[in-house]
């Protein structure tokens, strides 16, 4: 399930870190690297998981991975766990659904 990706890749202080970098910029593995003391492959292992979880998301240029974050993917990915475990939520996310669901047919009626 992928929001249990979500929750494994927050439960770590090195990778809720590298999502706060990513909050206001771009960066490159590199860049991303300058400000941790750990091995490359660590950061390799850290990447991949926030990736995993579609938290982030990388695009190569030239020789370098520019590394963003995936704010729809994170919002989506949050607002389905606090729709799972709010008592409220289920609700909600049902009717959302409907209403998703009307608006396609509508849309493939026109």
């Amino acid at each position: 399930m992928e929001i249990d990706y979500v929750f494994e890749a927050l439960a770590s202080t090195p990778r809720r870190k590298i999502l706060a970098y990513l909050s206001e910029a771009t960066l490159t593995a590199g860049e991303i690297a300058a400000r941790f003391d750990m091995s490359k492959p660590a950061l390799s292992k850290h990447l991949k998981i926030l990736e995993q979880a579609k938290l982030i998301s990388s695009e190569r240029k030239g020789q370098f991975i520019e590394y963003r974050l995936a704010d729809k993917n994170m919002m989506v990915s949050l607002t389905n766990m606090l729709a799972t475990f709010c008592p409220v939520g289920s609700g909600l996310k049902k009717e959302s659904t409907a209403i998703a669901r009307s608006k396609d047919k509508t849309t493939k009626q026109e």
